[in-house]
């Protein structure tokens, strides 16, 4: 099976090309490093110890952002690669300035790529966030005897059935992690039906807070224009779904006045249909790229910029979570939780059952269905109490997994 893998990935390289040049027309590729999946390096390795996460994209590397922080300030660490797969992700990573932090795109999971890579960044310690699973790379790891670690892992009731499927070939993938740490109940089960030999449940670090004053904050100007309005946020949104939000908004603006929806789309390469979408509802639309001098009678503020969500989710009372009226299974809600809001969402959420579980035990969460029922729970009103409990799960989440991944850098260093 692993050979039957390894065909269909030497396919992939064979039309990769064509692949890439499609991805960087549509903006989703950078034209310059791109390379880097390939490994072909653009970055230097300093010497000393390396601590490499991996992480899909946006998501998966903000909730280890905490982590990195952490590392960033250990003067027994040398440098900190942070690898993802989307151009969103290296945006966002750009925007901290980090002393001692990397970033590269993630190779091509092949046997020569991946040797070629782990070869150059010689990391003394793997680990690998969410759902993120790669034979190729897991096999090597295993073989150069590095510690693998499968942090805050997520598999869904879909996948899990593919891997255990596969048989021999899924359960020797996953043999080769050295321990995981599942984010909810049902992926340590699936967790422990795959073999792997160490599990341990710290909880969702994607509790765990990272907020930086200095990124995170809105201007000042724009903050003046916001305060004359009433805000409510939709964040994460797919296609269909910010229509779906500008009905909501149709509603809601019969009855309150100064009323203003902020979307944020989950990929702002798409904002130039979104706006023509918006546009044919008869709403007036502004972008936050171009910088607006005046808001009066902007109806819908669209958020077509990185990494600027948690600006607005700190001044929303309500929020909507995209890719759940959609078959997605939904965003993380703990960002706008933590700031007090109401979180609304669709039906589709089985990426964060166990988050919306006790989001709802809460009573800060909504399962909504229609555009009417959206535009009919949101609030202006935030709830810190709640906000600030959420934070402290957090906090104690993310000192558990320190502690953790703190032992496993230890004992490696006892080895070198």
């Amino acid at each position: 099976m692993l050979f039957l893998y390894h065909l269909v990935i030497s396919i992939i390289i064979l039309f990769s090309p064509i692949i890439i040049v499609y991805r960087i027309l549509k903006n989703k590729e950078d034209k310059k490093r791109f390379k880097e999946k390939f490994s072909i390096t653009s970055k230097k390795r300093i010497k000393g110890k390396l601590v490499w996460f991996h992480g899909a994209s946006v998501g998966e590397i903000l909730s280890v952002m905490p982590l990195i922080k952490y590392y960033e300030k250990k003067n027994s660490i040398a440098q900190i690669l942070v690898t993802t797969s989307t151009l969103s992700s290296s945006k966002v990573l750009q925007k901290y300035k980090f002393k001692k932090t990397t970033h590269q795109f993630y190779p091509i999971d092949s046997f020569f790529f991946t040797n070629r890579f782990l070869a150059f960044w010689k990391p003394c310690i793997a680990v690998f966030v969410d759902s993120e699973i790669w034979p190729c790379m897991f096999k090597n790891i295993k073989e150069q005897k590095i510690p693998l670690i499968l942090l805050n892992a997520r598999l869904t009731k879909k996948t899990f059935k593919r891997w255990i499927n596969l048989k021999n070939f899924g359960k020797s993938t996953f043999k080769n992690i050295t321990i995981a740490f599942p984010q909810n109940i049902d992926t340590e089960k699936y967790l422990k039906k795959l073999e792997i030999d160490k599990i341990r449940n710290l909880g969702n670090l994607k509790f765990a807070e990272n907020f930086e004053k200095n990124l995170d904050k809105i201007e000042i100007s724009l903050k003046k224009k916001l305060k004359r309005k009433k805000i409510w946020v939709a964040s994460s949104t797919h296609k269909s779904e910010e229509v779906f939000c500008a009905k909501a908004h149709l509603q809601l603006k019969k009855k309150i006045k100064n009323l203003m929806t902020v979307i944020i789309p989950r990929h702002i390469h798409r904002s130039k249909d979104i706006i023509l979408e918006i546009e044919s509802l008869g709403l007036k639309v502004s972008n936050h790229s171009s910088k607006p001098k005046s808001l009066k009678n902007t109806d819908i503020y669209l958020v077509d910029t990185f990494g600027e969500t948690k600006k607005f989710l700190e001044i929303a009372s309500s929020v909507f979570l995209g890719g759940s009226i959609i078959q997605r299974g939904g965003q993380n809600p703990l960002e706008a939780a933590r700031f007090g809001a109401k979180i609304l969402h669709g039906p589709n959420i089985d990426n964060f059952k166990d988050v919306y579980k006790l989001l709802g035990s809460f009573n800060i969460s909504k399962k909504i269905y229609t555009s009417t029922e959206l535009g009919s729970s949101i609030t202006f009103k935030r709830n810190k109490i709640i906000g600030n409990k959420i934070k402290h799960i957090g906090q104690k989440i993310l000192k558990k997994t320190i502690k953790e991944i703190d032992y496993f850098l230890i004992n490696e260093f006892k080895k070198t």
